[in-house]
Order: structure tokens, then sequence, then C-alpha cells
């Protein structure tokens, strides 16, 4: 059993948890919800913390079987970025930004706005898929 890594994780979800309620605004309440569709949309999915400095507490990051996607949070903005999200099929056309690239798909959620919830968890389902065996990437 490799409690150190459960450890970890149960660490970095309460971080999470943390800069949440420390946002204490719209944005916490808006990335709470999106990180809510998250973990219904893939149970196993895996919180953790990275690029922590010390001029950053660290961006949120969900992964099964690699990154998911990223959740940063802005002063006028909710961004969660996709790695892979360029594979992604988006029927409901949610991804609005980094839409450029080659492998990057990102949602900007501005306050009042809503994200289709069925929709994003389909997108985050299509995530875990790509990145598990068989995938892609």
């Amino acid at each position: 059993m490799n409690v150190p890594n459960a450890n970890k994780a149960s660490s970095d979800s309460e971080l999470i948890s943390k800069r949440i309620a420390e946002l204490g605004d719209w944005r916490g309440a808006t990335l709470g919800r999106m990180r809510e569709l998250i973990k219904e949309a893939d149970p196993d999915v895996v919180e953790e913390v990275k690029w922590v400095k010390p001029s950053s507490p660290g961006t949120p990051v969900w992964s099964h079987g690699g990154i998911i996607c990223t959740g940063e949070t802005y002063k006028n903005v909710v961004k969660l970025t996709f790695f892979k999200g360029a594979a992604l099929k988006d029927p409901a056309g949610i991804f609005n930004s980094s839409l450029e690239g080659n492998a990057r798909r990102a949602i900007d959620i501005h306050e009042g706005e809503e994200v289709d919830g069925a929709a994003f968890k389909a997108l985050i389902r299509q995530a875990v898929a790509l990145n598990g065996p068989g995938g892609d990437w």
C-alpha cells in the first residue's frame, strides 16, 4: 500500500478546497462547481496541486492516467485547460479559449456564466479515455 501518495492526494485535495474557500467569490463557487462535475464524471480522478512557487499557491490539476485538465483562477475568469483538448469532440461548443493550438483547448468562465454540465462531463470522460490504454497519446 502506498500511503505517502494517498496522503499527498488527500493533502492536495485539501489544498484545492482551501483555495476555493479563500477565493470567497464567484470564482471559488465556479471552480467548486466544476470540481464537482469532474468528480461526477470520473469518480477515480486524482486531484493534485502542481507548479507551486513562492509567487503562486499552485494550480489545481485533475488526472487519471495523465492530466485531464487544470483549473486556474484569474481576476475576471476561471480557466479550465484540457492539455489534449484538440483531440476531443466538443459538439456543444464549450471550448472557447486556446482554440488555435494543436493540442490544448480551454473553457473560460466569466462571472454569471454557466457551463453545460452534461457536455463538460462528456469532455472529462473523453479525456480520461484518451489517457487510458489504447489512447492516441
